[in-house]
């Protein structure tokens, strides 16, 4: 009976093609494996659920057919840079995205995750799904982008708006939702609201505080522009500043958290000063909503770190405390030296998030909840 529990999306299938991404070789195990090793799924209040692949009419549901059709040609591509055509580019398929072996098939996996978990929450057989496989933001209708073959978030929040009439969908990722708010940019039922370093040169380039839809959706396209070096204080600051205004103003049915770990520190990519208690205080924040939500995964390119990040919040979650040390049972132990703990230092980069910053974003955002609110 999974009415009471809180539903974690796994099975060894997912986790083998998760794997397979070059960007992230071996996450999905690293993740899975400390999950495991605190006995965070022993817990009597959570349950594992396998999920099953999306179907080619859940990923048209989104994505172009011209797209979806391409994979397919490819699932049996060689995966020689040398044979990439032009074609392929154009579909983004290539450099940050290369064409996998069985790529139809690790699509129709990855996908069917989120799908998976949306489907129960739309059945109100939970009221709390956990999926870290998931969370891919940046593929668009059409292509491929920044690592991501296809949008399990707005397949899986396009499955959940037909049981529930608004969703607020939270990206937590240090890079801008893109593919999600382009999707929905003209709906007025599902808010985007994004949390993201934003400077000249970091990918995807786009979510402006002044970037708030269009049409119909015109100020429920959200975003919380950051500049470099981004802290706890700032962090948690700006959140508490914010998502609770655009929950009131709203009011949401259901929520759409997309968790990603590359705001932390010694992220490669992200290279941002932030701590799981940092994004975990976020994280309280919506527990506190007590609706149903949706929790997913994203980038994170410190293996070591995604996987403390995602064990503590699963944690959170199932409200369960953890022993900082790493447990020794764990396969990837010396991954986690020199310290060998759950939590990480803080970094020390400069925080160029000045009060003024922080003041004239939580002024413009109060401004278009007013202009929602009389909408």
């Amino acid at each position: 009976m999974l009415k009471d529990k809180i539903v974690y999306i796994y099975n060894t299938e997912l986790i083998k093609q998760c794997d397979k991404l070059p960007s992230m070789s071996n996450r999905a195990s690293i993740v899975q494996d400390l999950i495991s090793s605190y006995n965070l799924l022993s817990h009597q209040s959570i349950v594992a659920v396998q999920s099953e692949n999306a179907t080619e009419d859940e990923l048209l549901s989104f994505h172009a057919s011209d797209y979806v059709n391409m994979l397919k040609s490819l699932n049996s591509f060689d995966t020689n840079m040398d044979d990439v055509k032009e074609e392929h580019l154009e579909y983004g398929l290539g450099y940050d995205c290369p064409i996998l072996n069985n790529i139809f098939d690790f699509v129709s996996c990855v996908t069917g995750s989120s799908v998976s978990g949306a489907k129960l929450l739309a059945a109100e057989k939970c009221k709390t799904v956990i999926n870290w496989f998931g969370g891919w933001h940046h593929s668009q209708r059409d292509s491929a982008s920044g690592f991501c073959y296809a949008n399990d978030i707005v397949i899986a929040i396009q499955l959940l708006y037909m049981k529930f009439e608004r969703i607020l969908y939270v990206d937590l990722d240090i890079h801008h939702g893109d593919g999600v708010q382009n999707a929905f940019q003209y709906s007025n039922k599902v808010l985007t609201l994004s949390y993201h370093k934003y400077c000249p040169g970091f990918f995807p380039n786009t979510g402006n505080i002044d970037d708030i839809g269009a049409g119909k959706g015109k100020y429920f396209s959200l975003n919380i522009p950051l500049k470099e070096g981004v802290s706890d204080k700032t962090y948690i600051e700006i959140f508490s500043k914010t998502f609770p205004l655009i929950y009131e103003t709203f009011k949401p049915k259901a929520l759409v958290v997309q968790c990603g770990a590359d705001g932390l520190n010694e992220d490669p990519i992200g290279e941002s000063n932030l701590t799981l208690n940092g994004i975990g205080t976020c994280i309280k924040t919506i527990l506190g909503c007590d609706i149903p939500t949706l929790f997913l995964g994203g980038g994170g390119y410190n293996l070591p770190n995604t996987a403390r990040l995602w064990t503590y919040l699963t944690s959170l979650i199932v409200n369960q405390e953890l022993e900082n040390d790493i447990p020794d049972s764990s396969k990837y132990f010396c991954e986690y030296g020199p310290s060998f703990e759950l939590h990480i230092a803080e970094g020390r980069k400069k925080d160029h998030n000045t009060t003024q910053h922080i003041n004239s974003m939580v002024e413009k955002i109060t401004y278009y909840c007013d202009l929602i609110s009389k909408s």
